[in-house]
């Protein structure tokens, strides 16, 4: 079963210095059809205004990957983790029995862009923690790289979710047969570009377009033009 999550469809918000997109529910924006997909509970595309950003503020129970696909964000928290995270490279924060953290616009005069994913931790009360990791060099030679896993390593940042974060590209015209275990779940998000999810009714994807796919195992996509897509293999 296949649902497709249209990227004009998500909550919409425009602060000035930031415009965000929900595929679930989160601050303002409610929508009882749309809460969470199996343990990915946030899936945020945030563009922020030069030099502004979240000053600090609190989490508890979540694990929170940043991925910045232009400009940088800096990050600060009260763990004292900190970094500069820029394209091609991966943050997780673990809130576990709560933190607090600052994210702003590294860059004075241009817009940063990122996705803001957190997951629910398959336990509470961990200890918190960050973590940040390049996956750039794989990414650019290989199209395809585990960027979060439970187990971490090889790049990927560490998160207590049974769940894995795919960062796939592709070439226009390329097409990608993208697997899980039987009983698991994927969600597809488009980060740039345009594929097609081939089968019996291909449907047309394009940037802020989510799909979800359930009682398969696998999904084919075509690009028809130069993509980035974020692949979740979810418990």
């Amino acid at each position: 079963m296949r649902t497709l999550r249209r990227a004009n469809d998500r909550g919409q918000a425009d602060y000035g210095w930031l415009r965000t997109a929900h595929s679930f529910s989160f601050g303002d924006y409610f929508d009882p059809q749309h809460v969470q997909f199996r343990s990915l509970r946030v899936m945020n595309e945030d563009h922020i205004e030069g030099g502004a950003g979240f000053p600090m503020h609190g989490h508890r129970d979540m694990e929170i990957v940043t991925y910045v696909t232009r400009g940088a964000i800096e990050h600060r928290d009260s763990e004292g983790g900190q970094g500069v995270i820029r394209p091609g490279e991966v943050q997780r924060m673990s809130a576990g029995t709560g933190i607090r953290h600052s994210e702003f616009n590294h860059l004075a005069d241009e817009t940063t862009s990122l996705y803001q994913i957190w997951f629910l931790p398959e336990r509470a009360g961990r200890k918190p923690g960050y973590e940040q990791a390049s996956v750039r060099e794989t990414l650019e030679r290989d199209g395809l790289v585990l960027a979060a896993a439970p187990e971490g390593g090889g790049g990927a940042v560490a998160i207590g979710q049974d769940a894995k974060l795919w960062i796939v590209r592709f070439r226009a015209g390329q097409e990608r047969k993208l697997e899980w275990k039987a009983g698991r779940g994927a969600w597809i998000q488009v980060v740039g570009g345009a594929v097609e999810a081939l089968g019996e009714r291909p449907q047309a994807l394009r940037a802020g377009d989510g799909l979800t796919v359930e009682s398969e195992t696998s999904v084919t996509l075509r690009a028809t033009e130069d993509t980035e897509v974020l692949f979740f293999d979810l418990a």
